[in-house]
């Protein structure tokens, strides 16, 4: 088993990213990224002692009833800052809530999501490599910075084309962070405390795109 060179600490928070094995599509089509973001939602809790496969064979009302009970008992594992949803990988800006808390929930999403897609594709074997990355955040600045390269990167790897595109995107927290209803998955508050308001952090989101996608293009250079 690969050891973790960086401890995952309660109270820290994180950038953990992971992608498939040989980088082979993991979304396959929309109702493949919403159940990766039904899966997320679910697994933010500590206290739902069952499989996200059988709660979705229940009933739509039990579901819901389950649901509320969860989000109201408040046994959150992690709290979600970013997130951002792309053809073969992942990415999640988040804090430990809980001892053991990312490493239950990057697990239980990654076999949920495994079993599903091997199920619906009919193949076997490992989905994601075998440990997800982790970045430990350290000052406010790298926060908001990692939180911009998470949304950012639609945009970085030309699935889409441009900002408007963007604002969106369904599969990002990017969404979640301009619209005014309740958020589902993500906490919003430490994020948009460092902005004056929604539209300067989405102004500070916008100014790095050609920047990004520089960055991104020398990178792919270097590893050719």
């Amino acid at each position: 088993m690969p050891y973790r060179k960086t401890p995952l600490s309660q109270g820290e928070i994180y950038h953990i990213f992971n992608r498939s094995v040989a980088r082979q599509p993991i979304f396959l089509g929309n109702r493949d990224y919403q159940r990766a973001l039904e899966t997320i939602r679910f697994y933010l809790f500590s206290g739902a002692h069952l499989s996200f496969s059988h709660y979705d064979r229940l009933p739509l009302q039990q579901r819901s009833d389950f649901m509320k009970k969860l989000e109201e008992s408040n046994e959150r594992q992690i709290e979600i800052f970013a997130y951002c949803l792309m053809p073969n990988h992942l990415h999640f800006l988040m804090k430990c809530l809980r001892d053991k808390g990312i490493s239950n929930f990057m697990n239980w999403l990654q076999n949920s999501y495994a079993k599903y897609f091997n199920i619906k594709t009919e193949r076997s074997g490992a989905l994601f490599q075998s440990m997800f990355k982790a970045v430990r955040i350290e000052s406010d600045e790298q926060f908001i910075h990692v939180g911009r390269y998470i949304h950012l990167n639609p945009l970085t790897a030309y699935i889409i084309k441009n900002s408007a595109q963007l604002e969106n995107y369904p599969w990002s927290s990017f969404a979640e962070y301009l619209d005014n209803q309740d958020p589902k998955i993500i906490s919003r508050e430490l994020m948009l405390g460092h902005f004056s308001s929604v539209e300067a952090f989405k102004r500070f989101t916008f100014d790095q795109i050609d920047y990004q996608r520089k960055l991104a293009e020398i990178k792919h250079l270097l590893n050719e």
